[in-house]
């Protein structure tokens, strides 16, 4: 495996973590930060759960050598960020967001790009 598909599952399991720890812990007060408000505390810990699955399987992509399930992983990794994206965008087109919002939209995008590169890219 190359070490910047490595990178990518361990940077894309760090920042699944670091976001979805406290969604699912503490999410009032984790949005509360943001001065993201109302939120649904039953979805918000549904999303918390669903990026730690994400982590926990950028983990596993990271320590296998396993090509079929690298494969499998940067498939579902990519599905989750592209359709991420596209759901943000049909908001992001119509109202002014907070830069919070942007940024989850370009970590999203980024991810997609980076997952698509290397789902096509020759198998090592």
């Amino acid at each position: 495996m190359s070490k910047a598909l490595k990178l990518t599952f361990i940077i894309h399991a760090v920042i699944s973590l670091v976001f979805g720890a406290p969604l699912l812990i503490i999410p009032g007060r984790f949005l509360h930060l943001f001065g993201w408000s109302p939120i649904d505390p039953h979805l918000t810990r549904l999303l918390g759960a669903a990026l730690l699955a994400f982590a926990w399987s950028s983990f596993r992509g990271y320590r296998t050598d396993n090509h079929h399930l690298k494969q499998a992983l940067i498939q579902m990794e990519l599905f989750f960020c592209a359709l991420g994206a596209i759901g943000l965008l049909r908001h992001i087109l119509i109202a002014w967001y907070p830069w919070y919002f942007w940024l989850v939209f370009v970590l999203l995008v980024v991810f997609a790009l980076a997952w698509l590169f290397f789902m096509w890219k020759r198998p090592e």
